[in-house]
Order: structure tokens, then C-alpha cells, then sequence
């Protein structure tokens, strides 16, 4: 273990609550391959990792569990999804207009959507940064990866 490398070597998310449909798991397998890619994740206090990443619901929180490679436990933070309900149920919302779109409408249509699919997934993506600040210090894209993968387990749970 290198002291001061602070990214994400493995992420694994609660596998009970089940599979979802084939473009929500498309997106899982997408957003947990660009996180392991090139990711910013650094625990307060922790002196490196690489870390593991446990994400989980449990009784309607999210839950972060840490760890390190090695499986020394780092950290577990758990987090309201309170702040997140709503932009979530946002994102579901314009996630099934893009699916519908791409099969049925113009190319400036589907644009159009996909525009405000991103614009609601950064407002995500800055809110779970909020959420866990001074807690885990993560760059915008580790953020929008991981607003991905929490999207999956909410629709799942």
C-alpha cells in the first residue's frame, strides 16, 4: 500500500437487493468500470489507500463502507438519502423519457433530453459531493460515477 494514494481499486455494490432492467445494469457495469479507471476518493484522516468500496441501503440510508485493499476496515459513513429523494426520482423521470426517445425521436429530441438528463445528474452528482464532505474528498467526476451507482441501488431497493 502506497501511502497517499487515494483512489477507488474496487467498488461492490449490495448485490441482495437484486438485478435491475438490462440499461440500469448497463449503466452499473459503465459507471463502476470508469470509477475504477480514474476516480479521486479520499477518506478524512486516512493516510492512502487504494480503498474498497462497499455501497449499500440500509433502512432507507445510504451507506458507505471502506476499506483497504487488504480489507482493513477504514471507514463507514451513512448518509440520509433525504437530500437526494428528489433529485433521484427527478433523474429516473427523464432517464425513461431518454430510453423511450432513443427508440422513437429526432436526433434534436433526443439531444434536448439528454441535456436535462445531464443537468439533473450533475445537480446529483453535487449534492452527494455536499453530503459528503469532510467526510471523503472526491473530484466531480468520482461524483458523478458514484450518483450513478447510488441511482442503481435506489432503483433496485
Amino acid at each position: 500500500m502506497a501511502a497517499g494514494d487515494f483512489r477507488l481499486s474496487d467498488v461492490v455494490l449490495d448485490e441482495t437487493i437484486g438485478r435491475s432492467t438490462p440499461d440500469v445494469e448497463h449503466e452499473r457495469a459503465v459507471a463502476i468500470f470508469d470509477l475504477i479507471e480514474e476516480n479521486t476518493f479520499e477518506p478524512a484522516g486516512h493516510p492512502g489507500g487504494p480503498y474498497k468500496l462497499f455501497l449499500s441501503l440500509m433502512d432507507r440510508k445510504l451507506v458507505f463502507s471502506i476499506k483497504t485493499e487488504a480489507g482493513d476496515d477504514v471507514a463507514v459513513h451513512i448518509l440520509s438519502l433525504t437530500p437526494l429523494q428528489r433529485i433521484i426520482k427527478d433523474y429516473f423521470m427523464i432517464c425513461e423519457s431518454y430510453y423511450e426517445a432513443i427508440r422513437s425521436s429526432t436526433p434534436s429530441q433526443i439531444e434536448a433530453i439528454d441535456m436535462g438528463r445531464r443537468g439533473i445528474h450533475n445537480d446529483g452528482s453535487q449534492t452527494l459531493m455536499d453530503r459528503l464532505s469532510g467526510k471523503i474528498k472526491i473530484d466531480f467526476d468520482t461524483a458523478r460515477r458514484l450518483f450513478t451507482l447510488v441511482c442503481v441501488l435506489y432503483w433496485r431497493g
